[in-house]
């Protein structure tokens, strides 16, 4: 979310740890199309989403537990499937777990400003 001094929000890319599982099964990124990722970020959950991702990550990628949303899991589930499937994450299976992250590099490489747009974002306004 934007700082009250007005400076723009930092988005945080941290760097990915040795051993990581595969990805999930994701658009590349030459096939990213900027009406299915606008889709996808059309929903104010997703929206937020992947705001939370881009300025409070704490971790290179994110369990659904970590938000802090009170959805349901199968809502939770269908958002971050959403996500993926749009371009605009990339989801690992850690075990019984998914984790999330923001396809920062890709989706600056295709549609450069539109991350910056998405964490200046402020909701309801």
């Amino acid at each position: 979310m934007p700082s009250a001094t007005g400076a723009d929000p930092v988005i945080r890319v941290l760097p990915e740890p040795p051993d990581l599982p595969e990805p999930l099964p994701e658009p590349a990124v030459d096939e990213l199309r900027l009406e299915t990722v606008l889709g996808a970020l059309s929903d104010p959950l997703r929206l937020t989403i992947i705001q939370k991702l881009l300025l409070e990550s704490e971790r290179f990628d994110h369990t659904c537990g970590w938000f802090g949303l009170d959805r349901p899991k199968s809502s939770l589930t269908h958002h971050f499937k959403a996500l993926r499937e749009a371009g605009v994450t990339r989801q690992r299976q850690y075990g019984l777990e998914r984790r999330s992250q923001v396809r920062v590099d890709d989706l600056n490489a295709r549609f450069p400003g539109l991350l910056e747009l998405v964490a200046a974002w402020t909701p309801g306004a």
